[in-house]
């Protein structure tokens, strides 16, 4: 066997291997999405216990409460010491009944452990480690970064969900939001295995530049930064409708009540939107260098511009209107649509210089 056969050879086992590892990680999202479901089914009885104990407590702070006033004035110190101790009771209820997943102890107030919960997160860390070592045996497969195709992007996308997602979950207790994270991401890699594949090749040339390394990769990360926006404030919106109609909500009691989503959403947003501005700019340099022109109204230029403005409006609105809650939501849902658009629709259904889907 000559060495650029053995080369070859070689370069086709990483891109083989790459592709197994992409199917691997949708497999363990999979099971790490089933997990976070059985946590959020386990609320209401979480909370029901919460409530019980919590009852319990406060009816046994009230009767030594009691006890303690019926003593007579020579046990003072005893009352005192009563009262203390009923105070510790009461602090120790707190910290058992604060919701699940909004930056509160491991341990409910039954006493156990979230241990679904916890095996999302492990088996998300290990999804996510899945899909970068498949994405980086790729980029060596090719020798290039793997930013090349739809397929390509769709894998960097979803990486970037996930990691956003885990960071921020080593910050404040986010388990509630790991349900609705590996969802998207699991239909991300499925549809990327099984619609967008393509296998690995050279980049055309006009993509051989190293803007490509700097353009898609903000595109992609703020994609995945929009999409746990969007996650967010779908589960604003129904939280809201819950709060509004004053149901019990089951699993929509253990997430942050909709002004703290609607927080959060927002602050997500305000991540994104410059990431995305700079990908728009930064496309602008590299179609002056690539085509001598910074614009040229491609298909493909006119959805980025469509979304950044529609951002734009949602960021706006909040800052000097004082838009809030269903209306800055509707924008936010417009905003996402039009990024599905974007990769779904233009990438595949137009023609243009940024036809480089590879399909």
């Amino acid at each position: 066997m000559s060495a650029f056969a053995f080369i070859d050879e070689a370069h086709s086992t990483l891109a083989q291997n790459s592709t197994r590892a992409v199917y691997a990680a949708a497999l363990v999202l999979t099971l790490a999405m089933l997990s976070f479901c059985v946590d959020l089914a386990q609320a209401p009885g979480r909370q029901a216990r919460a409530g019980r104990r919590g009852a319990a407590d406060e009816a046994a702070v009230e009767a030594d409460a009691m006890s303690a006033e019926a003593t007579s004035a020579g046990a003072a110190a005893s009352s005192k010491a009563s009262v203390g101790g009923a105070t510790a009771v009461l602090e120790r209820t707190r910290e058992r009944r604060d919701l699940d997943g909004d930056g509160t102890p491991d341990v409910p107030a039954d006493g156990h452990k979230r241990q679904w919960a916890g095996t999302g997160m492990a088996l998300t860390w290990l999804g996510a480690a899945f899909l970068i070592a498949g994405i980086v045996m790729r980029s060596l497969a090719v020798h290039r970064p793997p930013l090349g195709n739809m397929y390509e992007f769709d894998l960097a996308g979803t990486a970037f969900l996930l990691v956003c997602f885990l960071l921020w979950s080593l910050r404040k207790d986010v388990r509630w939001l790991g349900a609705f994270v590996t969802l998207p991401a699991t239909l991300f890699l499925i549809l990327a295995a099984k619609v967008y594949y393509t296998e690995a090749s050279k980049l055309m040339p006009s993509l051989q530049s190293y803007w490509l390394s700097i353009h898609v990769t903000v595109a992609t990360l703020s994609v995945g930064l929009f999409t746990i926006g969007f996650v967010i404030t779908a589960l604003y919106l129904a939280q809201k409708t819950r709060e509004e109609r004053g149901k019990s909500g089951g699993f929509l009691r253990s997430l942050p009540d909709s002004e703290t989503l609607d927080r959060l959403a927002y602050g997500v947003h305000i991540i994104a939107f410059p990431l995305w501005m700079f990908t728009v700019l930064c496309g602008a340099i590299w179609a002056q260098e690539a085509w001598g022109h910074y614009w040229n109204w491609d298909p493909k230029e006119v959805w980025s511009l469509v979304i950044f403005i529609v951002y734009a409006a949602y960021l706006h609105s909040r800052v000097t209107v004082g838009w809030s809650g269903r209306k800055a939501a509707a924008v936010v849902l417009v905003g996402f649509a039009c990024i599905l658009i974007n990769y779904g629709v233009v990438n595949v259904f137009f023609v243009g210089q940024h036809s480089y889907s590879g399909l």
